[in-house]
C-alpha cells in the first residue's frame, strides 16, 4: 500500500512512460512539472500551446525545449480543442490542464465530437491526499466538477474513489459517506444518501470494499474521536482510505483547508472520461502537477 505521493512516483517509474498531452501548456509552473516528470521517466509530453511563449518560458526556466513535442496553437480554446483531439485520436494516455480556465478545459473535454466521455460517463475529480499526522494516503471526492451531486452521481464518485485506491495498492477500500454529523438525521440529506449508499454496499454492489454513512469527518479520520463518541460496530471509522462528500462546498473546503492551511500534499485529476484528465489549479505549486501527473500515469 502506497502511504506517500512519493511512492505513487516511485510506481510510476517502473512501469514505462506514458504519453502526456497538455492544454496550454505554456505557463512556468507547469512546464516545470513536466519537464520533471519527463526527466524522472514518468512521461513523454507534447505541449500544445503558444510556441513562442513556450519556447521564453523554457528558456527563462533553463529547460531543453527540445525535450518536448510542441503543438502551435493560437488561444487557449484551440489549444484545448487540439489538446483532446490528439487524446482522442490515441496519441496520449492522459491530458492535462495548463494555463486554462477549469470550464474551457472540462468544455473541450465533454465535446461530444470526440467522444472522450462514454455514453451516460460521469465526471467527477477525485483528489490523492497526503496529510500530516495521517499514516496512509486519502482519496477524496469531490472538490472541483461536481457541485451537488444526486445519489446515482455519488454511487459513480464511490465507485471511481474505490478504484483509485486499489491501484494506491488498498485491498479492501475503507469509504467513508462524510456528512455533519454520524447520527441517523432524515432533515439531512447528506445523511439520508450515505445511509442508502451503504445498504448497497451490504447487498454487495461495491465488490471488496466497505462503504459506511454517514459519518462526520474526525469519525472518520481518527480514532479517538470514535472512541470519545463511542461508536461501535464500525468497519471505517477512525481508518478511512476515501471520503465522499455529499457537495462542493463541504469537498472543496475540506481540500483547501488541509493544504492551504494544514500543510498538505495532493495529487488531482478528473476521472470518469476514456482516459484520466488532470485538473490542477493554475495557482497550485509545481510538486502539486508533478504528483498529479504521476497518479494520472498509475
Amino acid at each position: 500500500m502506497f502511504n506517500k505521493l512519493d511512492d505513487i512516483v516511485a510506481a510510476v517509474k517502473q512501469q514505462g512512460r506514458k504519453r502526456l498531452i497538455v492544454a496550454c501548456g505554456q505557463d512556468a509552473h507547469t512546464v516545470e512539472s513536466v519537464a520533471e516528470a519527463v526527466r524522472m521517466g514518468l512521461v513523454e509530453a507534447a505541449l500544445v500551446g503558444d510556441r513562442a511563449e513556450i519556447e521564453r518560458v523554457c528558456k527563462a526556466e533553463s529547460i531543453d525545449a527540445g525535450m518536448f513535442r510542441i503543438v502551435e496553437a493560437a488561444s487557449d480554446t484551440e489549444s484545448v480543442d487540439r489538446a483532446v483531439r490528439m487524446v482522442a485520436a490515441g496519441e496520449g494516455d492522459a491530458l492535462m490542464k495548463g494555463l486554462v480556465s477549469t470550464d474551457k478545459y472540462m468544455r473541450g473535454i465533454l465535446n461530444r465530437e470526440y467522444s472522450l466521455v462514454p455514453p451516460k460517463g460521469v465526471l467527477n475529480h477525485l483528489l490523492v491526499l497526503q496529510l500530516p499526522g495521517y499514516g496512509r494516503l486519502l482519496v477524496v471526492a469531490d472538490v472541483a466538477v461536481l457541485t451537488y451531486p444526486d445519489i446515482a452521481q455519488k454511487t459513480s464518485m464511490v465507485r471511481q474513489l474505490i478504484a483509485v485506491a486499489r491501484k494506491l495498492g488498498v485491498e479492501t477500500p475503507k469509504v467513508a459517506m462524510i456528512a455533519p454529523t454520524e447520527q441517523m438525521s432524515t432533515t439531512l440529506p447528506a445523511c439520508m444518501d450515505a445511509a442508502v449508499i451503504s445498504k448497497m454496499c451490504d447487498r454487495g454492489d461495491f465488490g471488496d470494499a466497505i462503504v459506511e454513512g454517514p459519518l462526520a469527518i474526525d469519525v472518520a479520520l481518527y480514532p479517538d474521536a470514535v472512541a470519545v463518541k463511542k461508536l461501535r460496530g464500525s468497519r471505517v471509522a477512525g481508518e478511512a482510505d476515501a471520503l465522499c462528500f455529499a457537495n462542493i462546498d463541504a469537498g472543496n473546503s475540506f481540500f483547501k483547508c488541509t493544504t492551504a492551511i494544514a500543510g498538505g500534499l495532493h495529487a488531482g485529476m478528473v476521472v470518469g472520461a476514456r482516459v484520466p484528465c488532470i485538473l490542477t489549479s493554475r495557482s497550485d505549486p509545481k510538486e502539486s502537477k508533478l504528483y498529479s501527473i504521476a497518479l494520472a500515469a498509475l
